[in-house]
C-alpha cells in the first residue's frame, strides 16, 4: 500500500502562501481549478505528490526511534485503497509552491520534535 505523506512544515507553508489567493468567483486560474460556480470558494490539495510505500514509512519510524516496531498485519478493510496521493498542480498554479520535504527528513525531524516535546 502507498500514501502520500506531507511534513507539517511544508503544509504550513502552504496554507500560508495561500492566504493571498482569494479566489474570485467565475474566474479560475487553470484549468484544474476547483473553484466553485456558486461563490468564490475552492479547494486545494496540499500533499507532498510523493507516495510512499506503508512498509518504507514503517522502516523509516523505526530508523528515526533506533528501534523495530510491533507489527499487527491486518487484511485489506472494506473501503481501503492501495495507493493515494495528492494532485497539487491547483496548489502550484495559484502560488508556485510544492511541498517537498522527503519521508526521511519528515520522520527524522517529527521523532526529535516528539523526543523533545515529551521528553522521551
Amino acid at each position: 500500500m502507498e500514501r502520500d505523506f506531507t511534513y507539517v512544515d511544508d503544509l504550513v507553508t502552504a496554507i500560508l502562501r495561500l492566504v493571498d489567493c482569494v479566489p474570485t468567483a467565475g474566474q479560475p486560474v487553470a484549468a484544474c481549478d476547483s473553484l466553485s460556480p456558486a461563490g468564490p470558494f475552492r479547494i486545494v490539495n496540499i500533499g507532498n505528490a510523493q507516495p510512499v510505500q506503508l512498509l518504507d514509512f514503517i522502516a523509516e519510524i523505526e530508523r528515526a526511534c533506533g528501534r523495530e516496531a510491533v507489527r499487527n498485519y491486518m487484511p485489506m478493510q472494506p473501503g481501503e485503497v492501495l495507493k493515494t496521493w495528492a494532485d497539487t498542480a491547483l496548489l502550484q498554479a495559484l502560488t508556485g509552491y510544492r511541498p517537498s520535504t522527503g519521508i526521511e527528513t519528515g520522520v527524522a525531524a517529527f521523532v526529535t520534535w516528539y523526543r523533545a516535546h515529551y521528553g522521551v
